[in-house]
Parts: C-alpha cells; sequence; structure tokens
C-alpha cells in the first residue's frame, strides 16, 4: 500500500508540492490579469470601433470570399444535436478541456509541461495586446447577417450579462484565444499521448474548435487566424526560452512505445 502511495504522489507532485503550487499561482494571476485586461477595455466608447472593426473583418472576408460563416451557422442550425454539441463545446473548450489537458500534461507528461506552459503565458500577452488595440464584436451582434447567439439560445443565460462576469468583455473577438488554446493543447498532445485515436483525435482538436466558434457565431475566420498567429508566437517563444533552461523548458515529445507496454496514459 506504502508503494502505490509513493507511486500516486510522484504523480500528483513529480517535482515536489512547492513547483505545482507554483504553477497554479503562474496561470491564476494570468488569467486573473486577462480577465481584468479584457474589462478594462469594455467601456462604452469600445463599442463603436468594435463594431466598426468587425464590419471592417466582415468586408475583407468578403472580398477575399471566404465569409462563409453565416452559411455555417445556418447549416448547423438545421441539425439541433449539432448545434447544441458545438455549444456545449464552445463553454468548455477553454475550461474543462483545456484544464484537463494541462493537468494530465503536469502529472504525465511533465517533461514537456513547462514548454507548453510558456506558450500559453506569451500567447496570453499576446491576446491581452489584441483586445486593447483591436476591439471587435463577435458575429452574433450582427442579426442582419442572419447570425443568432447560438450559446445563450442552449444555456438559456445571455453571454453578455454582467451577473455572470463583472470583468467580462463582449469585444475581446480578436485574436480567438479558443483557437488559440485549442492549437497550444492539440498539436502537443497529439505528439505526447500513445493511443493512435487519441492522437487522431488531439490533431484534429484545432479544426473542431474552429467549426465550433463559427457554428456559434462567436468568432469570425479572420479571428481564428489571428489566434493560430498568437499560438504560433507562443510557440515560437516557448522555443526560445527553451535555450535558457533546456534540461527543463524543452518541449520532449513522448518516447516510442515498445512491445508490451501500456497505452494507458
Amino acid at each position: 500500500m506504502s508503494a502505490r502511495l509513493r507511486t500516486f504522489q510522484a504523480r500528483l507532485l513529480p517535482r515536489g508540492p512547492l513547483d505545482l503550487m507554483r504553477q497554479v499561482l503562474l496561470f491564476m494571476v494570468a488569467y486573473q490579469l486577462y480577465r481584468l485586461t479584457r474589462g478594462l477595455v469594455n467601456h462604452p466608447e469600445a463599442a463603436t470601433t468594435a463594431f466598426a472593426n468587425a464590419r471592417e473583418l466582415i468586408g475583407i472576408e468578403r472580398g477575399l470570399r471566404i465569409f462563409v460563416e453565416p452559411s455555417v451557422q445556418a447549416f448547423t442550425s438545421g441539425q439541433q444535436w449539432l448545434l447544441d454539441a458545438a455549444s456545449w463545446m464552445y463553454i468548455n473548450a477553454q475550461t474543462s478541456v483545456t484544464l484537463g489537458a494541462l493537468v494530465w500534461l503536469y502529472m504525465f507528461r511533465n517533461k514537456s509541461f513547462y514548454f507548453v506552459r510558456n506558450m500559453f503565458l506569451v500567447a496570453f500577452g499576446i491576446a491581452l495586446i489584441g483586445y486593447s488595440l483591436y476591439p471587435t464584436a463577435p458575429p452574433r451582434f450582427f442579426p442582419e447577417w442572419g447570425f443568432f447567439d447560438a450559446v445563450s439560445d442552449f444555456t438559456g443565460v445571455p453571454q453578455d450579462s454582467v451577473t455572470i462576469n463583472a470583468l467580462f468583455n463582449p469585444y475581446a473577438a480578436v485574436p480567438s484565444m479558443h483557437v488559440a488554446f485549442a492549437l497550444m493543447i492539440g498539436v502537443p498532445l497529439s505528439r505526447l499521448v500513445k493511443w493512435r485515436a487519441l492522437k487522431i483525435f488531439w490533431a484534429v482538436y484545432p479544426l473542431i474548435v474552429l467549426f465550433v466558434i463559427v457554428a456559434t457565431a462567436n468568432h469570425f475566420i479572420a479571428d481564428a487566424v489571428l489566434g493560430a498567429a498568437a499560438a504560433g508566437l507562443g510557440a515560437l517563444a516557448a522555443r526560445a526560452l527553451a535555450r535558457a533552461r533546456p534540461r527543463v523548458w524543452t518541449f520532449q515529445p513522448a518516447p516510442a512505445m515498445t512491445t508490451g507496454t501500456s497505452a494507458t496514459t
């Protein structure tokens, strides 16, 4: 029994309790700064700019012939189960899915956790710059294009209600952090998990999230592209930071499976 407890403790605390507390604190501080900055740019004057910026994005996408968002949501709305699944995923993608992935990384692929953590911290900072400099209204604010708020219809609670979050900023659409988060956990996990089915799932997970944010009218495709750029810059920064502490901050793919090796993790 004592041996099992030690094994469990080694899984739960691969670098000891102080390191775990440090990681939790880092993410808490980063996320609170993220929320605070979003709230600070949520003022009446921002609305005019946010709607103008959104119309500009629509114009750009129409010019490039990639303004497919109304068609995607119209198609999805004809399949209620698909719309409900997309709404559920939108709610959970940045919370339970991302948090669960980070916990799994810390416990079972700890050597790669710190690279992913650094990606997230840098991407958070990039997102805050985007929210401050380019406030943008999401598609759901444009019913004239056929958009509707699928998530609010699913939950019965308005997304933009101040009772949900006093620091909520409805105009923080650029970049799409749903897409950034999906890439920052999907790509690493596709290289770290051992089951082939899970590798495929995590590889396509960013595409699933892309569909979700468009189908629920929460982001334009342009937002997604910029979210992907934020994730890419986060990866480049994490790679540069790894040179400072290569033993700790370098991404280390999972070793190849050998015959008889368990693939439970």
